[in-house]
């Protein structure tokens, strides 16, 4: 599918509202305060005839967008394209565009997610990304959707064909201190090393309550208690 980049250009002269510590602007505002160009396509693959799908959410749910700057755009249509790592959007025509510039954005809300762009180590590089939001504190617990296109297999001898597909793999787990960069979570060493300065009752709570670094539920658990300790 090809989409179209989005370039933020916010006008705070437009008609808001304070609320709490943000700024309020309706869906109106936002289409009309973001300049839409045609954009680079990042992933040249196009879903048509791609068996399941890259989204978090297929359908387009109505959500929160809110930015560094402290403006809170309400009732904008939102969906995550997972493959892509794109918050994409609908604008009231129709057509369907892409955060260009997502690293303005603070947190995104919409059903029961609440996503963030952060940057995290992949590689021993700093990368940045969208997450969905598990914990919040001084240790912040995120979760990272993963999906695997499968190229399309052409027909053998005894083999009949197979479609491309989208396939959902389990999430990863990411651990942020402050404001570092998030750290993967793939054994339970790491769960031990992400928090330095706690190790002997990290280590404790772990043995204790059978932490799995694969189990939402136990992390959040120990993130939890982590930052009781602070």
């Amino acid at each position: 599918m090809k989409t179209i980049a989005l370039l933020f250009f916010l006008a705070f002269s437009l008609s808001t509202f304070a609320q709490g510590d943000y700024q309020l602007n309706q869906a109106i505002d936002f289409f009309r305060t973001n300049k839409m160009v045609n954009g680079e396509i990042k992933n040249m693959i196009s879903e048509k005839d791609i068996e399941g799908s890259p989204y978090l959410n297929p359908e387009f749910i109505k959500g929160d967008v809110y930015t560094s700057s402290k403006v809170k755009f309400v009732e904008i249509p939102l969906r995550y394209n997972i493959y892509n790592d794109e918050m994409q959007f609908q604008s009231p025509d129709g057509k369907v565009a892409a955060i260009a510039a997502p690293e303005i954005i603070e947190k995104v809300t919409f059903g029961d997610y609440t996503m963030e762009y952060i940057p995290f180590i992949n590689a021993k590089k700093i990368r940045r990304g969208f997450f969905k939001l598990v914990v919040k504190g001084n240790a912040t617990l995120y979760a990272r959707p993963n999906i695997e296109y499968r190229q399309p297999v052409p027909p053998g001898a005894y083999k009949e064909p197979e479609p491309a597909r989208f396939l959902e793999k389990p999430d990863s787990y990411y651990i942020r201190i402050g404001m570092d960069a998030a750290q993967k979570i793939e054994s339970k060493s790491d769960l031990e090393t992400v928090f330095p300065d706690h190790a002997e009752e990290v280590a404790n709570f772990i043995k204790k309550n059978k932490v799995n670094q694969r189990k939402e539920d136990k992390l959040k658990a120990l993130v939890e208690y982590y930052n009781s300790l602070q």
